[in-house]
């Protein structure tokens, strides 16, 4: 390979399978969920709603706070707060329902990275949805049960908003590659991200998060 040309081979792949890339990374036997892994999902999602555009502003603000948060505390003891659990065990006394707790902004970016999985899970599993139904139903399944009236009201006005899906798409795909990869990385991605996930509900339950409401 000549020099320079992996790193031209790079610029030419979509944000979806460097995503791929990165999560190959993590070693799928490490029972604690890992921070930065988390933190590299999350930062995912808001690389997908930047490809989506200024409709999902209200989403993409409230992830990059959460996302700072959870940044912060990690980068304060990376040793210490290695993993979500660590993380968790450290507020569970008293602070844990607060809403500068880091714990909160990772019940919320649990869930928003799940609406960013059903998001494209949708979008690769049916392809004649339009980008605004993929949204809307993605949405419903993973936001709105835990929002208030105002962001539930936000988001619809939003929804009016969204650009066509041949835009999405083609924002989606990396410089020279086609639908059918953009399918395949995005079946890959949803596939690695399911179990990640489904753990990290499975922790929140454990500490009685799952059912956190906005205020």
């Amino acid at each position: 390979m000549k020099k320079g040309e992996g790193k031209e081979m790079e610029k030419k792949w979509s944000d979806i399978r460097l995503a791929t890339e990165e999560l190959s990374l993590v070693n799928p036997e490490e029972k604690n969920i890992s921070t930065l892994a988390f933190l590299g999902v999350s930062n995912l999602v808001l690389q997908v709603l930047d490809k989506i555009g200024p409709s999902m502003l209200v989403l993409r603000q409230d992830i990059q706070r959460n996302i700072e948060r959870v940044e912060e505390l990690y980068l304060s003891d990376p040793t210490l707060y290695s993993s979500l659990v660590d993380i968790l065990k450290e507020e569970a006394e008293g602070s844990i329902r607060k809403t500068e707790s880091c714990t909160k902004a990772v019940v919320w970016l649990t869930r928003s990275i799940d609406f960013g999985v059903t998001l494209l899970g949708k979008l690769e599993k049916d392809p004649s949805s339009s980008l605004e139904q993929a949204v809307e139903e993605a949405y419903k399944n993973t936001l709105k049960p835990w929002h208030g009236w105002i962001s539930s009201a936000a988001y619809k006005v939003a929804l009016k908003l969204v650009p066509e899906r041949e835009i999405f798409i083609s924002l989606l795909m990396g410089e020279g590659q086609d639908y059918g990869a953009l399918k395949e990385d995005i079946m890959k991605l949803v596939t690695m991200l399911q179990p990640l996930l489904d753990e990290t509900y499975t922790l929140l339950r454990t500490y009685r998060l799952d059912r956190l409401k906005s205020t």
